[in-house]
């Protein structure tokens, strides 16, 4: 029978993982042949796995995936893709996140470049880092606002805070002048100190012309483009082979 009390004790210390192995423990006769330390010691990895995966949980929620369910173990990887297998088995090491690197995706519409995004940014996750899933024209726009309401220095210092940052749908409409001085502060705070993934349809040789801004752009995409790993991926629209199968 276990003790009440000190199941109280545990809650009360927030060791929850090890409250639920002690039940299981009680009602299993494989667990009651074990010597202490070996009982112990499941009770104390019980522990760290459940906090691993309330850390998980918390972590996912906050980056806000456009596609949650995407994986690394569910890439698809076809040759006409382009994806260099060897260069995505790297990066799911996260190493470029520990030296605040870049990605940099691109190709055209459905091709798989937000999924892919969005699997590279679960892995971080996995990894204990902390993710922030942002469509460009969503992110400047609330930049914008925070000019407004006096918020901008605030949001940029939380922005600043995230291991990595992944835009979305980067370049996809015309650039104000305002929207390249945010973008320029934007990236700044993070260069060699935190992770940026960007998706792009535009090829990473068009994004100078499209800031349209040559010092400017100069000084964004040395932010970005410098030591950064590129994809570019092909081939058909992933979608549209979804909705024919």
């Amino acid at each position: 029978m276990l003790n009440e009390h000190t199941l109280d004790q545990l809650r009360g210390l927030r060791l929850d993982g090890m409250v639920h192995a002690l039940a299981d423990q009680a009602t299993s006769t494989a667990a009651s042949e074990l010597a202490f330390e070996e009982r112990l010691a499941l009770l104390v990895q019980r522990e760290i796995d459940w906090r691993d995966s309330k850390r998980l949980t918390r972590l996912l929620k906050a980056a806000k995936l456009k596609v949650a369910g995407a994986c690394i173990e569910d890439i698809d990887w076809r040759a006409s893709r382009g994806l260099d297998r060897n260069l995505v088995t790297a990066l799911a090491g996260c190493d470029w996140l520990r030296h605040g690197r870049c990605v940099l995706i691109t190709g055209a519409t459905g091709v798989g470049k937000t999924w892919l995004a969005c699997a590279l940014a679960q892995q971080a996750a996995r990894s204990g880092f902390t993710v922030l899933y942002m469509r460009a024209p969503r992110l400047l726009e609330e930049l914008r606002v925070a000019h407004g309401d006096g918020s901008f220095g605030r949001r940029l210092a939380q922005l600043a805070r995230i291991d990595l940052l992944a835009i979305d749908d980067f370049a996809i409409a015309p650039i104000t002048a305002a929207e390249r001085n945010d973008l320029l502060e934007l990236l700044d705070d993070r260069v060699g100190t935190r992770a940026t993934l960007i998706t792009s349809q535009l090829p990473v040789s068009a994004w100078h012309e499209w800031l349209n801004d040559p010092t400017l752009a100069d000084a964004i995409l040395d932010r970005i483009v410098h030591a950064a790993h590129k994809i570019a991926l092909k081939g058909e629209s992933m979608r549209r082979k979804q909705a024919m199968s």
